[in-house]
């Protein structure tokens, strides 16, 4: 989060979030099926990388050198921490993006991510960006970009220049109308008044199109959208809604912006954007098939998805597969279910609402994987062959299951042992601080080279499996001390290690550890979680 006039970033942070699609591995699937080579990823760069949790999570999960920069000081110290304590060898500096980009102690990238940052930047930013990427990433290498649209944002946006315009208000009342000067340094945040700000401003709006005016009539879903704000985290909406910049833009327009910088957009990173059966009817699919431009094409099926946020993977150079290339690639393309089978559901949200997906290839593409042991896409071709199911069928089945989350790309073997003893140091690093924090909610799996969510009870039951105790009754004693005395403002130091007895677990912690034991540390092990997860005897579930 960067800009010349960002001082309204230093109201109050932003969420401790996690984004899969800044994983280069994600790329390589989607990339291969539009029927392009993959680069070897060796230099990543995450522009605008918030609290730093996707940077670190993949510098510990992969042998990828990670570097990036925001501009946010308290998001670059939190990450910069992270990154010490787990040593993860990842570069991420405090700056602008006119200072970061113009570095000249910088390598090439293979990999450059903006993750909703586009939305956020003034135009002199973007035209920083834009040349960063023609000077600094490689022919061949990826960029993955994320931004708001037009077509699902376009009957909001009066709506939150509305919102904007009573928080910058309320801001001028408060300073008795005197604005900081852009140069200057901005006041001391405080994230309890700009929140009361933000809610104030909602409610304003709720107040508004509860009147029924007459655009609300004309745009009916923006009554529901508006009332709806009041569920969502501050910190999201205070850079989502009340940005100083803030621009939803068309995929014509970043085209434009891309290409010159010698870009050209091969696919997007929706997993589930592949599969045009749930997401477009009949008469889109034939429209869409009909427009010959690539720009037009995409920025037409926006318009019929009405979408308010794209993912999308450009590619420098790139080197188009010779089709026996192609099937060769996909064959070797290496997977595995992170989840227990019968745990998966065969539904799935597309553009269309939610999709029943059919059982009669599903399952035995689930039971293939059933073992929860990375596979190629290749062996599961060979597995269902018998049932009539074609590869061309896997691959949309394996993207589509990836897209909902069961299944994860997974790295190769060489790649996975090299990365097992940093994504083991940030995993012990992560449950520690479950001590006073439930901030961040992800893991990394050196298998997958990406977060698993990890919610903080679970994380609880990790740290007590390190602090020596064996068994889920114990995790469960653990984890209700912990809770206890965070809800009580206690420290980390008022928590018991063995053999200081802890406080006896209520009865819905106990299920959870029981379920955690029996159902996901298999699973666990499998994605080679470090050594916490190891040091769990795989009998633990036994006894209760």
């Amino acid at each position: 989060m960067t800009g010349l006039a960002h001082h309204y970033d230093n109201e109050m942070a932003y969420t401790h979030g996690y984004c899969d699609e800044l994983n280069p591995l994600r790329a390589r699937l989607p990339l291969l099926r539009a029927g392009f080579d993959f680069p070897v990823i060796h230099n990543a760069c995450e522009l605008g990388f918030g609290f730093g949790v996707s940077a670190n999570l993949h510098a510990a999960g992969s042998t990828v050198q990670w570097y990036g920069v925001d501009a946010d000081p308290r998001h670059a110290a939190f990450a910069q921490q992270l990154a010490h304590d787990a040593q993860t060898q990842a570069h991420l500096l405090s700056g602008r993006f006119a200072e970061f980009c113009r570095r000249d102690d910088l390598p090439d990238f293979e990999f450059i991510g903006l993750h909703g940052v586009w939305s956020w930047i003034p135009d002199e930013d973007r035209a920083t960006v834009a040349a960063f990427i023609a000077r600094k990433l490689k022919p061949g290498g990826v960029l993955y970009i994320s931004y708001n649209t037009q077509p699902g944002w376009s009957a909001m946006m009066p709506v939150r220049e509305l919102m904007h315009g009573h928080f910058m208000a309320s801001r001028r009342h408060r300073t008795g109308g005197n604005e900081p000067h852009e140069r200057d340094e901005p006041d001391e945040p405080d994230e309890h008044h700009t929140t009361e700000r933000i809610r104030a401003a909602i409610a304003f709006a709720q107040k508004v199109v509860a009147a029924r005016p007459g655009y609300a009539q004309v745009n009916p879903a923006i009554v529901e959208r508006v009332n709806g704000l009041s569920e969502e985290n501050p910190r999201y909406l205070a850079h989502e809604y009340f940005a100083r910049n803030w621009h939803p833009t068309s995929f014509l327009q970043v085209a434009e912006a891309l290409e010159s910088s010698g870009l050209s957009y091969l696919a997007s990173a929706d997993y589930r954007d592949h599969v045009d059966s749930i997401n477009l009817l009949a008469a889109q699919r034939d429209l869409l098939a009909g427009i010959d431009d690539l720009a037009l094409r995409e920025a037409a099926r926006d318009l019929c998805m009405n979408r308010s946020f794209r993912r999308d993977y450009w590619v420098k150079q790139p080197r188009a597969l010779e089709a026996s290339e192609r099937l060769a690639a996909l064959r070797a393309h290496r997977v595995m279910l992170s989840a227990p089978q019968w745990a998966v559901s065969l539904k799935v949200r597309g553009g269309l609402g939610e999709t029943a997906l059919p059982e009669a290839v599903y399952r035995p593409i689930l039971q293939a994987m059933a073992d929860c042991r990375v596979t190629t896409l290749g062996a599961i071709e060979r597995e269902v062959s018998k049932a009539g199911i074609t590869l061309e069928q896997v691959v949309e089945a394996v993207t589509l299951l990836i897209g909902a989350g069961p299944v994860l790309n997974a790295q190769d073997e060489a790649q996975i042992q090299l990365a097992q003893v940093s994504a083991g140091r940030l995993n012990a690093v992560v449950c520690e601080r479950a001590y006073g924090s439930h901030a961040l909610q992800f893991l990394v799996s050196p298998v997958s080279g990406s977060g698993v969510t990890i919610p903080h009870v679970a994380q609880l039951f990790l740290l007590a499996a390190m602090r020596g105790f064996k068994e889920p009754r114990q995790w469960a004693e653990f984890a209700h001390t912990v809770l206890s005395g965070m809800a009580e403002g206690n420290g980390a130091a008022d928590v018991p290690t063995p053999p200081t007895p802890p406080m006896p677990p209520d009865h819905d912690l106990l299920e959870k550890a029981v379920r955690f034991a029996d159902v996901y540390v298999p699973v666990l092990k499998k994605l080679r979680m470090g050594e916490i997860v190891d040091s769990i005897s795989t009998h633990v579930g036994v006894e209760r």
